[in-house]
């Protein structure tokens, strides 16, 4: 952090923080701002109410959100509930604002979900719920609008269970047998405490509700205050504030613009504190932290330090973006809800292309859903968005901000495209004085998954700086399909293998390489089409639900059933977003205003029309300059282009894929060879202490392969040392075995496998069982199946414990390895293996370990353990008749009572 650690080398050791941040969230007129307004009433800071349909609502300040009655941009106000200063949070409620609303939530502690009692569960609030369980939000509910007729609450309550968890709990019954019962039964644990004390302690529901297992429900109204006392006292009572670290750590979630013009950095303390003057570190430069301040509404309080938990909005920084970490902090996953529409913007007469799109890109760094891009091809702005009511409000804010008044065209569905196939693609990158070549496999993911990009490449073959470079080529840039040259998703690359020159390679050949090998192949796969898909709930009166399924069939929606709801009938389901488009017109119309549609964003589903799409589009992948298939090699001093279908034939390395079956054999020697070494455990100090020496030690040439590849893991482990420190789930506990490890560490099994593996592997398996039964933990065993020719990832469940044979060309240690870094610093991971290689890489992500002899006397210790509890109970418990009669006449008891 720059200067910052020399001017906190005295810092005491922090309190924990008095800080929460929690947003309302909500469908459309839900009543959520309403609700704002009454907690902001309630708690003091404001005198009087304001209200949506008066144009005076506190959070709603900007002209078009009084104008329209709904919320666009996300606003916070800062109150104290006891000894708590709660920072609460605004949101957009509209589906077109929907990326703004998610931006937010990776800041929350807590969440309120505001549900409309006359309408209940509707599609969005799925969504959101979906969400809250992404981002490991707990969760408070309100149910609105119980002043309404026609409003249940038994009704609703069983509805909420239904559709959102069963972990619902009316707190309206606080204090009853009937709650403690319906918390009780959430867990084991409170149960085992009801069981014994006839209630749960506040301290158990705190840790329930933060680990999203209980769900506190509310009901009442907003708008006549009917409710509102209750959830603030529940939320003072039942949410406890975060731990945090002292190290600095903060989250960017918004950019925006004060009304001079100061660019505004919207970010959550995660730990530590940030003063005025601290220097953050920036991609180009360091930027220094002019000023801290505190908004509430339109005004803000100016600070000289900011304390974790708290969120603020700093000037100075010019380097920032949503979802950035700062400090410790990562940055944020990239929104699930994302634009389905791209429209033409028109530019007015005598407006300049090259003077206006820099605006734009302004625009874009406060609102990233928008997505403005130049197609030079076309020679057109286009601009995805989400919807009809964004478009008015960018035409707005573009007008008021930069007094230009431009036009939409036609909207147009934005597609995707992935692959069915597994395929290599090869890009070579050699005119005179270059060199790189690049090895990708490319494979489709599971829809939704996005891009995902990673490294198989052994840092023998190519240097680890160079891999870092090729990976970051790969997230650098928007990949682009060979069908209509939509962008990539739902897929996975690898980066198979790779050769650079020792005089002539610099990063740019790099860049071109990685960029030609997507494409290659591309170009052999079996492209597909996606197009989006909205998640839909469509109530229409009951005379025309013939009408409505007609409707949705030829729209290809996939629906279940309808549903019966008093005189409506509700149908759900999933369907094209380019049919779905403009359908709420059709309902208003054929239901005389009666019918209603409630659209989100559900993910890309294969196109309906492929061929349609692909002709309109008219994309020649071969004419696309920008993104080139071909390759570029060289001959006699001068380089020379070769088209994608002919890249094999000049390549330099062999083809990762149609390796020879010998070579194939052989490379999976050597790896069950280093895999199945004798046990030779390294315990933690001794895994430090060979870090420490790693660069001095002399590397004999019989241990060179073992002590290089300690050498590179030495960098990876200091550099994740902060990363263990980082606060875990203590809920959440997995034990991860390296099952052929293990069998042949254990000299029993290490037998059995040498008649029978497949008998081996049973008995591992039936004895890691009764293991799970007393430890509790979520338990992996993971086997090799890298040697199977085709073999995808194999998971199953074996009676209480998960079984994972891996992939094709990956080991048990990469599977482990890769679950230790995903994993690890969220979770309580341990792993049994006695690898010691494998051990510092587990130990480096903060994990802990386990050596085969270890989990063998833990596992014994543990059986002993149960033989003695049992024994106790024995002796102090009292005989009963079954227990004193003989063996015979107990099973002709047995019998007769069966």
């Amino acid at each position: 952090m720059g200067n910052m650690s020399e001017n906190r080398q005295d810092q005491k050791k922090k309190i924990p923080s008095k800080h929460i941040c929690m947003a309302l969230l909500a469908h459309v007129d839900a009543g959520k701002t309403t609700l704002s307004e009454g907690i902001l009433y309630k708690t003091g800071c404001i005198r009087r109410l304001g209200r949506v349909d008066h144009g005076d609502a506190y959070f709603d300040t900007d002209s078009q959100e009084r104008a329209r009655g709904i919320t666009i941009f996300s606003k916070q106000a800062v109150f104290s509930l006891g000894g708590l200063e709660v920072t609460l949070v605004d949101t957009p409620g509209h589906v077109d604002f929907s990326a703004e609303m998610e931006r937010t939530l990776q800041i929350l502690d807590y969440a309120v979900l505001v549900i409309s009692g006359a309408d209940g569960v509707q599609s969005h609030t799925r969504t959101l719920w979906k969400l809250f369980a992404r981002y490991e939000i707990p969760v408070f509910l309100f149910v609105n609008k119980m002043d309404q007729n026609g409003t249940d609450r038994e009704t609703l309550m069983a509805e909420l269970k239904a559709q959102l968890s069963e972990g619902c709990i009316d707190f309206g019954e606080e204090g009853s047998n009937e709650f403690y019962e319906s918390i009780a039964l959430q867990k084991e644990e409170l149960l085992e405490e009801f069981l014994e004390k006839e209630s749960i302690s506040r301290g158990e529901i705190q840790q329930a509700v933060a680990r999203r297992e209980v769900f506190p429900c509310y009901f009442g109204s907003a708008l006549k205050l009917d409710g509102v006392d209750e959830l603030l006292k529940g939320i003072e009572t039942y949410a406890v504030t975060p731990q945090y670290p002292e190290e600095f750590g903060a989250r960017v979630f918004k950019i925006s613009r004060d009304e001079r013009g100061n660019r505004l950095t919207h970010l959550k303390i995660t730990g530590g504190s940030l003063k005025v003057k601290d220097v953050i570190p920036g991609k180009e430069k360091d930027e220094k932290v002019n000023q801290i301040r505190i908004y509430s509404g339109e005004k803000y309080e100016m600070k000289e330090e900011a304390e974790a938990g708290m969120v603020c909005a700093v000037t100075g920084l010019t380097d920032t973006r949503p979802g950035q970490g700062l400090g410790f902090e990562e940055d944020g996953e990239a929104p699930v809800l994302e634009p389905v529409l791209t429209y033409q913007m028109i530019l007015p007469e005598g407006c300049s292309v090259r003077t206006f799109l820099p605006k734009l890109y302004q625009l874009m760094e406060e609102e990233p859903e928008l997505h403005v891009i130049w197609n030079e091809e076309l020679q057109e702005i286009q601009v995805q968005l989400m919807g009809e009511v964004q478009i008015e409000i960018l035409k707005k804010i573009i007008l008021d901000r930069f007094d230009t008044e431009v036009e939409f065209g036609t909207g147009n569905i934005l597609y995707r495209e992935t692959i069915e196939d597994r395929v290599e693609g090869v890009g070579h990158f050699e005119p005179l004085r270059h060199y790189a070549e690049v090895h990708l496999i490319l494979e489709p993911g599971p829809r939704g998954s996005g891009m995902v990009f990673e490294s198989a490449c052994s840092e023998d073959d190519l240097d680890r700086n160079w891999q870092r470079l090729i990976l970051t080529h790969l997230y650098e840039k928007e990949h682009r399909g060979v069908l209509t040259g939509a962008p990539l998703t739902d897929m996975k690359i690898t980066l198979a293998a790779g050769r650079a020159h020792p005089k002539h390679t610099e990063g740019g050949d790099f860049r071109e390489a990685t960029y030609r090998a997507v494409r290659q192949g591309l170009m052999q796969a079996k492209s597909v089409l996606l197009e989006p898909y909205y998640e839909f709930q469509l109530e229409v009166p009951q005379p025309m639900v013939g009408r409505a399924m007609m409707d949705l069939e030829k729209m290809h929606a996939d629906f279940e059933p309808p549903k019966m709801e008093g005189d409506l009938t509700v149908l759900e389901g999933i369907a094209p977003a380019a049919y779905m488009q403009d359908y709420q017109r059709e309902v208003t119309a054929y239901t005389k205003g009666q019918g209603k549609l409630f659209c989100s964003f559900h993910g890309y589903e294969p196109c309906q029309n492929p061929d349609e799409v692909i002709e309109a589009a008219g994309y020649d992948p071969e004419r696309d300059t920008e993104n080139p298939s071909g390759s570029v090699f060289c001959s006699h001093g001068a380089g020379f282009h070769v088209p994608w279908d002919q890249v094999k034939d000049h390549m330099h390395l062999p083809s990762v894929l149609e390796r020879p079956k010998e070579e194939t054999e052989e490379d999976d020697e050597l790896l069950q060879r280093r895999a199945y070494i004798e046990e030779e455990w390294i315990d933690t100090e001794e895994i430090d202490r060979i870090l420490s020496e790693t660069f001095h030690a002399n590397q004999s040439r019989k241990n060179k392969w073992k002590k290089k590849k300690t050498t590179r893991l030495a960098e990876d482990y200091k550099a994740s040392a902060a990363r263990a420190s980082v606060k875990r789930d203590p809920s959440r506990k997995y034990l991860l075995v390296d099952g052929y490890n293990i069998i042949y560490a254990w000299e029993d099994l290490k037998e059995l496998s040498e008649e029978n593996m497949d008998a081996a592997r049973g008995k591992l398996m039936d004895l890691l069982c009764n293991y799970q039964a007393l430890k509790k933990s979520e338990l992996i065993v993971v086997f090799d199946a890298y040697r199977v020719k085709g073999h995808d990832t194999e998971v199953s469940d074996y009676q209480n414990i998960h079984v994972v044979f891996t992939k094709e060309a990956e080991t048990a240690d990469q599977y482990i390895e890769k679950f230790a870094h995903e994993h690890g610093k969220k979770y309580d991971v341990t792993v049994a293996t006695s690898d010691g290689l494998e051990q510092i890489i587990i130990r480096g992500q903060g994990c802990r370990l386990l050596s085969a002899r270890e989990l063998r006397e833990d596992m014994e210790r543990e059986l002993q353990q149960l033989r003695e509890d049992y024994l106790s109970r024995q002796e102090t418990q009292k005989n009963y008749l079954m227990d004193v009669i003989s063996q015979e006449k107990r099973e002709t008891i047995e019998k007769q009572t069966k």
